[in-house]
C-alpha cells in the first residue's frame, strides 16, 4: 500500500506546477492518481504496482526502473517519457499516448496496449511477449492489426 495518505497525496498533486514532482523511489502502489498532472515528475525507482493512472498527465516523466506492474493507465499522456528499464507487465495501457516514449529494455510482458499510440516511441529490446496490441499504432506509424 501506499505510503502517502490521501491528503498528503491530494498536498502533492496541488502544489505549483511549475515544479516538477520528486518521487524518486516513492510507494504508491494502488494510489489513485486518476486524472492526475505528473509532468515532468521523477518517478524513477517508484513502486507504482496496481495505481490507478487512468488519464493522468506523465509527459515527459522519468519512469526508468519503476514498477508499474498491473497498473491501470488507460488514457494516459506518456508523450515523451521516460520508461527505460521499467515493469509494466500486465499493465493496462489501452489508448495510452506513448508518442516518443523511452521503452527501451522495458517489460511489456501481458500488456495491453489496445489502440496505444506508439509512433517515434523507442522500443528497443522491449519485452512484448503475450501484450495485446490490437489497433496499435507503432513506432514507425504503422498500425497493428
Amino acid at each position: 500500500m501506499s505510503d502517502f495518505t490521501k491528503s498528503q497525496l491530494y498536498v502533492l498533486l496541488n502544489r505549483d506546477p511549475f515544479k516538477p514532482l520528486w518521487l524518486v523511489g516513492a510507494d504508491l502502489s494502488g494510489a489513485d492518481l486518476r486524472q492526475a498532472n505528473l509532468s515532468g515528475a521523477n518517478l524513477s525507482w517508484a513502486n507504482l504496482t496496481g495505481a490507478y493512472l487512468i488519464g493522468a498527465n506523465l509527459t515527459g516523466a522519468n519512469l526508468s526502473l519503476a514498477n508499474l506492474g498491473e497498473a491501470n493507465l488507460g488514457g494516459a499522456n506518456l508523450r515523451g517519457a521516460n520508461l527505460t528499464m521499467a515493469n509494466l507487465s500486465g499493465a493496462y495501457l489501452t489508448k495510452a499516448n506513448l508518442t516518443e516514449a523511452q521503452l527501451t529494455m522495458a517489460d511489456l510482458t501481458g500488456a495491453d496496449l489496445t489502440g496505444a499510440n506508439l509512433t517515434g516511441a523507442n522500443l528497443t529490446e522491449a519485452n512484448l511477449t503475450g501484450a495485446n496490441l490490437t489497433e496499435a499504432t507503432m513506432p514507425n506509424g504503422a498500425s497493428y492489426a
